[in-house]
Formats: structure tokens, C-alpha cells, sequence
């Protein structure tokens, strides 16, 4: 690169001259343009703050710079000075957010300086600000506005008053779209990252992300330890103990939702997570065995493996706009966010610069969806989760849930000859084989888990149920794919099939050993409920939920029963035609495909 060449004593003057002229003449100038030889330079990502010589900060277009003030637009006067630093958030004593947080017990029950999980927070800013040039400082400098957002080591649930962990406060006043943080992927965790660390030849491409990231979070936690370079992230990252996803849980714990789907979908993951374990790891020719230098047997245990799936199901981020395609990762500082289910905030990736410069790098973004006031917890969502998988995968259940379901089991053994020969009394279907034979053309089977909701259940349970209630007086010898199944058959049909759910959530509230007014009671003894342990109190809540629930859906069907008429007797069938009967209140509904349904309440994951 030349030196550049040192202005004459007129030319400096004339570029005095002309800097004065532009800030007179041009209010609403950004001063952060300079300097003027990189105007036109592509955008860094990430840019540490840069500080011009004598300059204190920069604030809202504000420099005050040996003891001279430029303001854009303004006079200079005291009373703009105080007004630019109020419309900036500012008008606070650096660290002034953090002693009033303190006096709040948002940074835990040991406020000083030896508290360790303040300490933690510290080496993971100053690790994002030094390795990826995050700008998280309360103040404002070159170019950066001052960080909206501080870390809370204690932060409680807001209805139940139960601890939620660690979280993200609103250090200032934060409007609809402001930008939150951006985080540059090289500081993520993710397949790639995994498969560097710890060998391509032992984690071979394809391998699923889930299974990568996990060897990767026990390389980095229990055997490089404080010689991780991800060690100030690590360092903030819980025990199981503090997320306590049910698979976590312990046979006693789990007895206190005997009655509940979640624990089969509990048992279900435990088995599955130790599959995996011994396929990949533990068992014969595992990478235990084949790498042991890499993959040291006393550090890459069951338990770790657990861990480390405890943080994947609660922390783990699907970015879905990077340019490979979607990809899951962990992010430094932006998983310390909590979840709200009415939150319409989600974490994803860009490109970095803006529209005119792109340079190729790539990072994590999170905006605003609404404001915030100062010290007030900033939530992002999880996704439309119910409680039980919340509690399944993220230790919590919610209160208040617009998408709180459970799932009810509906199981109709066609009635075939052979059925029929076998059970005295049981009459033979004549549509038993067809209906066999239409689920298996279309992938289902005689047995599926729906989810029901409060106030509805969904349509594929009802063209489920329409179909296996079909006699030949509906159908007058035509073929059962013929009809319609996204909409009434006839009267007759439907409320056979109405009656069909109603005995099926009757027989999910049976499987309760206690009822919704026991639980209510044990809630309301705050005595004796502060004696259960932190998974039986969740326990107690999650079950009487459920149990509320499936009251509200039965009371939903008994009334649309009646309102359509379909509790009397006579009701007309089909009689072959495909065009169905709509019931009066009932309108043509657009066919749902089943298995996006399924997938969208089923585990998130999928671990080949």
C-alpha cells in the first residue's frame, strides 16, 4: 500500500474549511461516514468499535471531542446535549444497570464479585467481544450504538415464580425492529465445526448434525476443558440438573405423570438416546474403540452424552437461511435467550453487510418483535410447542399456552371375518378389508395419536375416523376412495365419528390416577407443594393441565353434538354419494396432509 502523501498548509485548510461547511449544511450527516477514504469500502462484519483520536464516544450523531460538541441538527447547547442523550437510551452511569439488577436479585443469590455465574457472564462477553468482535458494550462508540441487551443469572417464571435460568434483559428502552445482536457463525458450533475438531476420517460427512455436535460439546467441555477455545461458553452452559428435560428424570419423578403421553414419548427417547450412544461410541467398533486418543473412553460417557443432548433439545438453533441451506447450531449468547409462546421472534442467519456489499461471511440475527421496557426480560420463540414436548426436551412447562395439546389415541380394529370368527358377538364388517388395505395405500395406521387442543382437534383425526366408520349403506357399493374425507359423509357417519373421540378422550382422562381437583389441591397447599422437588411441582402442573384440557375438548364435542343435531336417532347414511352432507355450521375444509401434522407434534428430531 503507498503512503499517503501529506496535504500542503493550504490544502489542510481548505479541507478544514470543507469539513466545517458539511456539518453546518448537512445536519442530519452520520459523522460515522468518516473517514472519507473508506466511504466506499465494503461493510466489515463484526467491526470492533474504532475510536479517532481525542474522541470520548460517539451517541445519536453526538461527539464530543476535546472538549468541542458537533451535534447534527443541533446547537450545541446543554439542553441538546441532555435531550440527544436521553432520545439514545443513555443519560446512565457505566455498570449503573448492573447494581440496579444486583438490588433486583437478577444476578443471583451471591451479588459480588465471587459470584460465579457473574463471573462466567463476564468471560463470555469479553471471549465475543475479543474472538468475534461483538460489540456488547453499554456505551456507544464508532459507528455502534450501545448494546440493548444484558445478561440476568436468574430470571423466574412469571406466573408460576419457579426459576428459568439465565436470560436476556432489556438494558435500555428497545423498540419494535431494533436489532438485538449478530453473532458471526465462527463462533457456532456445528457439524463443520465438529468434524474439524475432531476428524473427518471419525465424524465422515453425512453424519447427522444432532450426533456431531454432541461429541463435539463432551470434546470441548470434559476433555479440553479450560483449553477449549469455546471454554467461556461452555462455562455458561447448565447441568442437566439445572434443565431437567424429562428424559433426565428420575423413575420416581416420572411416576408423577403416570397418566400423561409424555412419559412413553419419554421412554421412547431414553431408549433412543442409548441406541445412538452404542452405535456411535460405546459399543463394538464404536469411535470409542477406534479413536481412543480422540474419544477417551472416561470422558466419553452415557452421562456426558446426556448432557450433552440436554443442551442440543434446549439451546440447539435451526438457522434456515444460510447459503448451504438449513443448518443447526449453537450460538453463543443467543441461546441464553428464553422462550415465550407468544413471541413472534426467531433467531436466524444473513449474510453480512447490506444490500450494496456482501463479503461472504455470515451471522446470526435476532430483531425486535416488539418494544420492551428497561429491565424487562426479552423472550424469543421456541416454535408452536406444547407443553409436553416443552417438558420432554426443555425441563418447562407453561401456564398459558395457546399451543398446549394432548395427544389422544384413536384405535379401531376393522371388524374383520377372521376378528369376527374369533370374538363372540363381534359382527363382521363388510368394508373391514377395503378400509385395511385404503390406510395402507395412503400410510396409515389402525392405531394414531392426534392432538387434541382446548377448543378443537384436528381435521385428520376426522377424515380418520369417517373412514373406519363407513358402513355400505354410505357407500351403495362404490369405493371407499372415492369419497371425500375432508368433509361430512352424512349424519349418521358423523356422529358415529364425533361419539368415536368423545370415548377416546374419556378413556385418556381415565388413565389418571388422580383427578383434575386432587392436583388442585396440592397446588393450592403452597406448604406442602414447596416440599415436592422441582420435577414434581412441574409434574403436578403439567398432569392437571392435561386434565383440563380434555374437559374443555369434551365439552367442545357434547355441544356441537347437540347444536348438530346427531344425538337422536334415524340419522340418514350416504347412500353412495360422494358429495357428502354438510351439517348446518360446517363448511368445505381444505384436505391436511397427516404426516406434516404428525411431524409438526411429534419430537423435533430424528436421530438416524
Amino acid at each position: 500500500m503507498k503512503a499517503a502523501t501529506m496535504p500542503s498548509r493550504d490544502g489542510f485548510y481548505r479541507l478544514q474549511w470543507l469539513v466545517t461547511i458539511m456539518f453546518l449544511r448537512v445536519p442530519k450527516l452520520a459523522v460515522t461516514n468518516f473517514p472519507v477514504a473508506n466511504a466506499f469500502a465494503p461493510p466489515k462484519c463484526h467491526s470492533r468499535a474504532r475510536h479517532l483520536p481525542g474522541t470520548k464516544f460517539l451517541r445519536n450523531n453526538v461527539v464530543i471531542n476535546n472538549n468541542r460538541l458537533f451535534m447534527a441538527g443541533g446547537d450545541g447547547s446543554e439542553d441538546e446535549w441532555v435531550k440527544a442523550l436521553l432520545e439514545a437510551g443513555g443519560g446512565t452511569t457505566p455498570g449503573k444497570f448492573e447494581e440496579e439488577m444486583k438490588m433486583k436479585g437478577l444476578l443471583g443469590a451471591n451479588r459480588g464479585a465471587g459470584n460465579p455465574k457473574v463471573n462466567a457472564n463476564s468471560r463470555l462477553v469479553k471471549w465475543l467481544e475479543e474472538e468475534g468482535q461483538v460489540y456488547l458494550s453499554e456505551s456507544s462508540s464508532w459507528g455502534e450504538a450501545p448494546h440493548p441487551l444484558a445478561i440476568s443469572t436468574e430470571t423466574k417464571d412469571e406466573i408460576t415464580n419457579e426459576s428459568s435460568g439465565r436470560g436476556l434483559l432489556a438494558r435500555r428502552s428497545i423498540n419494535d425492529g431494533d436489532e438485538l445482536l449478530k453473532i458471526p457463525m465462527e463462533l457456532c458450533i456445528t457439524r463443520r465445526s465438529a468434524r474439524k475438531a475432531l476428524g473427518k476420517d471419525a465424524l465422515q460427512e453425512g453424519i447427522n448434525e444432532y450426533l456431531a455436535i454432541a461429541c463435539q460439546l463432551i470434546h470441548e467441555k470434559y476433555v479440553l476443558k479450560d483449553e477449549s477455545f469455546y471454554a467461556p461458553y461452555i462455562g455458561v452452559l447448565p447441568e442437566v440438573d439445572e434443565v431437567n428435560p424429562t428424559f433426565t428424570w428420575s423413575d420416581e419423578d416420572l411416576s408423577f405423570l403416570e397418566g400423561s403421553p409424555v412419559v412413553a414419548a419419554t421412554r421412547s427417547l431414553q431408549m433412543k438416546l442409548r441406541r445412538e450412544y452404542d452405535a456411535l461410541l460405546g459399543g463394538e467398533g464404536g469411535l470409542i474403540e477406534k479413536f481412543p486418543d480422540r474419544f477417551p473412553k472416561e470422558h466419553f460417557t452415557y452421562d456426558n452424552w446426556v448432557w450433552a443432548f440436554t443442551m442440543l433439545f434446549s439451546r440447539a438453533i435451526r438457522l434456515r437461511n444460510l447459503k448451504v441451506g438449513e443448518r443447526l447450531a449453537m450460538v453463543p449468547y443467543a441461546d441464553l435467550i428464553n422462550h415465550s409462546a407468544f413471541s413472534q421472534a426467531f433467531i436466524d442467519a444473513r449474510e453480512c453487510g447490506d444490500w450494496l456489499f456482501k463479503n461472504g461471511d455470515e451471522e446470526v440475527i435476532l430483531y425486535a418483535d416488539r418494544g420492551y421496557r428497561q429491565m424487562e426480560q426479552v423472550y424469543i420463540s421456541y416454535g408452536q410447542k406444547s407443553n409436553a414436548e416443552l417438558l420432554l426436551l426443555y425441563g418447562f412447562a407453561l401456564e398459558r399456552n395457546p399451543y398446549n395439546s394432548v395427544d389422544v389415541t384413536v384405535s379401531i380394529a376393522p371388524r374383520t371375518a377372521k376378528l369376527a370368527a374369533a370374538n363372540e358377538g363381534i359382527e363382521e364388517d363388510p368394508l373391514a378389508q377395503e378400509k385395511i388395505d385404503f390406510l395402507k395405500s395412503v400410510g396409515r395406521d389402525q392405531t394414531v395419536d392426534f392432538p387434541c387442543y382446548a377448543d378443537r382437534y384436528p381435521v385428520e383425526m376426522l377424515e380418520y375416523l369417517r373412514l373406519m366408520m363407513m358402513t355400505p349403506e354410505d357407500t351403495r357399493g362404490k369405493a371407499l376412495s372415492e369419497f371425500d374425507y375432508s368433509r361430512t359423509i352424512s349424519p349418521a357417519n358423523e356422529a358415529a365419528v364425533l361419539q368415536s373421540v368423545v370415548e377416546a378422550v374419556n378413556y385418556q382422562l381415565n388413565l389418571f390416577p388422580q383427578s383434575e381437583e386432587d392436583d388442585a389441591n396440592i397446588i393450592k397447599d403452597k406448604t406442602l407443594f414447596r416440599l415436592l422437588s422441582y420435577n414434581q411441582r412441574m409434574a403436578v402442573r403439567h398432569r392437571r393441565n392435561e386434565k383440563r384440557l380434555l374437559k374443555r375438548t369434551l365439552a367442545a364435542l357434547e355441544k356441537q353434538i347437540r347444536n348438530k343435531g346427531l344425538d337422536v336417532d334415524g340419522l340418514a347414511r350416504a347412500e353412495g354419494s360422494t358429495l357428502g352432507q354438510v351439517l348446518r355450521g360446517e363448511t368445505r375444509k381444505e384436505k391436511t396432509a397427516l404426516e406434516d401434522k404428525l411431524e409438526k407434534m411429534g419430537l423435533p428430531v430424528d436421530l438416524k
